[in-house]
């Protein structure tokens, strides 16, 4: 182990690293081979290699791939790792930068990396090594090397950024400098010539632009905006945590200073006026919790994408750009497409407005004593509550008939709860003693499904009662008709066809012919001009028979044959 590497390992051991953006959160400390997911945290190669399979299997069946699924250990995301494994996963050259200047400001010296003697001052961009004078003397006379960038390590610390050139994993040296539009990969010059010679591969800095427009467009445009959404709408959840409180505050002191004027029953109750006031407090502030975490994990998992997204279009270089814009791409697309994006004006926060104190309401008996004073959320009010559903004023005999009651408060709106005296009576307007029966289900929600099926038809008056009083609308005039009425003759064209010219066939639209025909003919007196039922004159084929003959004597007069 040469002194570099004690060093190093010196500093990860102290946890002296001031640079957060250069330690792993899994090993805490400095990144040693980073490897980016896709919802963008970095961590060690061997870090993610520790990870267990989220799936009891260790593998999600995805077609024939069979990718694994790990589970991010900094946002809990469900991410799929490459079938290459973790080699396969983007290598993060930011953290690399971030490693590399924090060992320049934390070491007091680094040796050269090709003598190992001398104390380095310089650093070859291109090699990625450090040297000591006589090797960057030597550095620079060599023809392969005399081209490369060397900069002091001092100037580099001054800048408190570096940006390394990315280097061709196969051809050692080589920096990548092309892009590979028919592969979406960059590429050195070698690799162009040797694995993409009949491909489109253009310098990196001709269409940079174009691919980091994209990121920025998808930041600046719409994650940005979003992210601003998420920080107004968990402070309005705080500010509604603060009403909440205050107004339970203020309750208790008002539930306190009613029950000071009672003797000990009364302090009893007054204690279980506030433990009521508790619970509701414990189930509005539990909601707001809860609301608060979606909010403050939809703003991590945003926050973090846009992090890395502009510590990417701003640190990164050309290459490291198009290296990492697929997977930061895909993860920003992902999260425009399902992430969590609140509108502040028009969500709705429960400060706990609707708790309320009734001194007056009677409360029973506490150890014998009658005693005043509940706790409440909401108060029905039966001239608020309204009916829906025409089965409240049309229905038929013998069929099922169905109506909604949604009952509300005096702000009109719904309980949103169920447990209330609801009463429904269908009686008959001229016969008191025909009665219809009803049943009435609690939705749970506020509102009652009400349905019935009457035996008669006629006029009925219906009841709807919330707390022995009449909702709104009540009562309703119901109109029950008879049973629809099937047609028991022919749909003709006219009773000479559909006789076959007998004169004494008859039809219900009353027509006549000349000649002693007593049914209707094309064109004649009385004919309706359309096709028609011969038992009552109807044109409409599905319709309901309007004659009030029985089937035996209307059979009886019209004889006629099937067309």
């Amino acid at each position: 182990m040469n002194k570099s590497e004690m060093n190093k390992k010196s500093i990860e051991s102290n946890g002296s690293v001031s640079n957060s953006r250069a330690v792993c959160s899994v090993c805490n400390r400095m990144f040693r081979e980073p490897k980016l997911l896709p919802c963008l945290h970095t961590f060690c190669a061997d870090c993610v290699r520790q990870i267990s399979p989220f799936s009891a299997l260790g593998v999600h069946g995805k077609g024939s791939e069979g990718l694994v699924t790990v589970l991010c250990p900094e946002c809990d995301s469900e991410v799929d790792l490459p079938s290459s494994g973790v080699d396969g996963l983007t290598t993060d050259h930011l953290a690399l930068d971030e490693v590399f200047m924090e060992t320049l400001l934390i070491e007091n010296s680094v040796l050269c990396d090709l003598c190992s003697e001398g104390d380095a001052g310089k650093r070859c961009e291109v090699c990625c090594v450090n040297l000591c004078d006589f090797c960057s003397q030597a550095h620079r006379r060599q023809k392969r090397t005399s081209s490369h960038s060397v900069h002091s390590l001092e100037d580099l610390k001054a800048q408190g950024r570096l940006s390394r050139p990315v280097l061709c994993s196969v051809h050692a040296g080589q920096e990548l400098r092309l892009y590979c539009e028919s592969c979406d990969l960059t590429v050195c010059q070698e690799c162009a010539a040797a694995f993409h010679r009949d491909h489109q591969c253009r310098p990196t800095h001709d269409v940079i632009n174009h691919h980091g427009d994209r990121i920025r467009a998808l930041v600046s445009g719409s994650l940005q905006p979003r992210l601003g959404r998420l920080e107004e709408s968990l402070r309005r959840v705080d500010q509604a945590q603060d009403v909440l409180r205050r107004r339970s505050d203020a309750l208790a002191g008002e539930i306190r200073a009613f029950a000071r004027s009672y003797a000990a029953a009364v302090e009893t109750h007054c204690c279980s006026l506030l433990q009521d006031l508790q619970d509701l407090r414990v189930q509005r502030s539990n909601q707001l919790h809860l609301q608060r975490a979606q909010l403050q994990q939809a703003k991590a998992d945003v926050g973090g994408a846009v992090d890395f997204a502009e510590r990417l279009l701003t640190c990164g270089s050309e290459a490291e750009i198009l290296n990492a814009k697929g997977v930061a791409t895909k993860r920003l697309m992902g999260l425009l497409e399902s992430g969590y994006d609140p509108q502040p004006a028009t969500v709705a926060y429960d400060d706990g407005s609707g708790i309320c104190f009734l001194p007056q309401c009677s409360a029973g008996e506490v150890e014998g004593f009658p005693v005043v004073g509940v706790v409440r959320v909401k108060e029905i009010d039966p001239g608020k509550c309204i009916v829906q559903g025409e089965g409240v004023q049309q229905g038929a005999e013998g069929q099922r008939g169905e109506f909604t009651l949604i009952c509300r408060d005096s702000a009109e709106e719904s309980m949103g709860r169920g447990g209330d005296p609801v009463l429904v009576s269908i009686v008959h307007k001229d016969r008191k003693d025909c009665r219809v029966e009803v049943t009435v289900v609690d939705n749970g929600d506020g509102s009652y499904a009400v349905s019935y099926v009457p035996k008669e038809s006629g006029s009925y008056s219906v009841w709807v009662c919330v707390k022995a009083q009449h909702v709104k609308g009540s009562p309703f005039a119901l109109t029950v008709k008879p049973k629809f009425r099937q047609h028991q003759g022919i749909f003709h064209c006219c009773s000479f066809c559909s006789s076959g010219g007998a004169k004494d066939a008859r039809c219900g639209c009353m027509g006549t012919m000349p000649g002693g025909f007593q049914g209707c003919g094309h064109g004649h007196k009385g004919h309706p001009g359309n096709a028609h039922w011969s038992c009552c004159g109807s044109v409409v084929e599905n319709s309901e028979c309007l004659h009030g003959l029985e089937p035996t004597s209307l059979r009886g007069r019209i004889r006629t044959v099937e067309l």
